[in-house]
């Protein structure tokens, strides 16, 4: 796992607590979006990971 992969994964840790407990602490579900927004950006630290292979590095 490279450096940019692991910042992606944090910063979707981030966006989906972050939007839960602000939604859990205010009421409001317009946070919903962090969610929605932190499982998109998960989604796509997960398809890079997954189409970078070893046998395409010089």
């Amino acid at each position: 796992m490279n450096g940019a992969l692991k910042a992606a994964w944090a910063l979707t840790a981030f966006v989906v607590v972050a939007g839960l407990l602000l939604w859990l602490l205010t009421g409001r579900a317009v946070f919903a979006v962090f969610i929605v927004l932190g499982v998109l950006t998960g989604i796509g630290a997960w398809i890079t990971g997954r189409t970078t292979s070893k046998g395409d590095t010089p």
